[in-house]
């Protein structure tokens, strides 16, 4: 069976656009300045509905991390590193960590995103090791 495809929505809609195009689009409010994901109607600071995507860098940290052994549903292969990732340029993603052995993602690791597409529809972001990445590029 294969893994579940994310909706896109009418808020979402240009996340997963930007996906797609390997690009990793944040929410950031106009008015307080705000990162936050998941993309809301307003701002969860400020409650501003004046807020736009803008591009990330998509390198952050690892803040919080822990390994799945049993899957969440079809179409996952377990053990994997599921992990809040602090961007360094604001705001936070959970993701899943890969290239790396599930027991080795700890808080603190410093990560980069890597775009892998799930269908011909749904890019998923998800993270590698800083320096794994920096080998591969």
């Amino acid at each position: 069976m294969t893994r579940p495809t994310p909706v896109p929505t009418e808020l979402s809609q240009p996340f997963w656009e930007g996906t797609r195009r390997g690009e990793l689009l944040i929410p950031r409010c106009a008015d307080c300045g705000t990162r936050f994901f998941v993309p809301e109607p307003v701002c969860p600071n400020c409650m501003s509905a004046t807020w736009s995507y803008e591009p990330s860098s998509g390198r952050g940290v690892v803040y919080a991390v822990t390994v799945v052994h049993r899957a969440p549903g079809p179409g996952f292969d377990v053990p994997f590193a599921l992990a809040v990732i602090d961007l360094d340029d604001g705001g936070a993603l959970l993701s899943h960590v890969v290239d790396v052995e599930p027991d080795e993602v700890a808080t603190g690791l410093p990560v980069q995103v890597s775009f892998r597409p799930l269908d011909e529809s749904i890019t998923l972001p998800y993270f590698v090791p800083a320096d794994a990445r920096a080998a591969d590029d």
